[in-house]
C-alpha cells in the first residue's frame, strides 16, 4: 500500500481510524477498487472494507 487516509467519519462525528497503513502488504478481490493511470504508473484506489487481509511474512523487516 502507498498511502492510507485519515479514516471515515462515523455517525457520531467521531473518525474511526484505519487498520492498514502505508506499506502494509494486502490482499484483495480481483474486482475490487478503482483503477486509475497516473503519470504511466497504474494504482488501485480502494475503500478498507475492501481488503481482504493484510499480509505478514514471518523473519520480515519491519
Amino acid at each position: 500500500m502507498i498511502a492510507a487516509g485519515a479514516g471515515k467519519y462515523k455517525e457520531d462525528g467521531t473518525r474511526q481510524a484505519l487498520d492498514v497503513k502505508a506499506g502494509d502488504r494486502v490482499l484483495f478481490g480481483k474486482y475490487s477498487g478503482s483503477e486509475i493511470k497516473l503519470d504511466g504508473d497504474e494504482f488501485i484506489i480502494m475503500r478498507e472494507d475492501e481488503i481482504l487481509g493484510i499480509i505478514s511474512r514471518a523473519g520480515a523487516a519491519a
